[in-house]
């Protein structure tokens, strides 16, 4: 009995099953015509977008493969550069100590000449004026004898005589 209506259920009746297959039939054929093409359009949609956005995370990828190897490229440039300024600033300062150094010798040189030369013009100023006191302390002292010497007429005479013979000798 249980194994009669157990096969009745899995052995359904002529009636039932052609109902059942024109019920699946006028589904199939509604959806055909009206759920298939808007999934058919949703599923194609939805495969281009995504190849569209693979192709533009592809692009994407290439981008900045080219990006970062243009970056690199500006970076090592500019490493280069920055090492050239540098360069180019260490010359530059050298050259203005080495200029600066020579122009303090310069300096210096030319202090001490014309020290030298106002050290000499002050020594022949004062050796000049040596001169010149002891001409004038000559004059007075030789003034001062002559006067004493030559105070009497006989010794004025004497004296006369004793230079013309020495001019006579010479």
């Amino acid at each position: 009995m249980k194994s009669e209506r157990f096969m009745e259920l899995l052995l359904p009746k002529l009636g039932l099953l052609a109902w059942t297959l024109l019920a699946f039939l006028i589904v199939f054929f509604l959806l055909k015509k009206m759920a298939w093409p808007a999934i058919i359009k949703g599923l194609r949609d939805r495969e281009n977008s995504i190849a569209e956005s693979l192709a533009t995370a592809q692009k994407v990828k290439e981008e900045m493969a080219l990006m970062k190897s243009e970056n690199e490229a500006l970076l090592a440039k500019a490493r280069e550069e920055r090492a050239q300024l540098l360069k180019e600033a260490r010359e530059t300062k050298d050259k203005i100590i080495n200029e600066a150094k020579d122009q303090a010798k310069a300096e210096a040189n030319k202090i001490v000449v014309e020290a030298q030369a106002a050290i000499n013009a002050q020594k022949m100023a004062a050796l000049t004026e040596v001169k010149n006191q002891v001409g004038k302390l000559v004059i007075e002292v030789s003034e001062k004898v002559l006067r004493k010497e030559l105070s009497n007429k006989e010794a004025q005479e004497a004296h006369i005589k004793g230079l013309v013979d020495g001019v006579k000798l010479n």
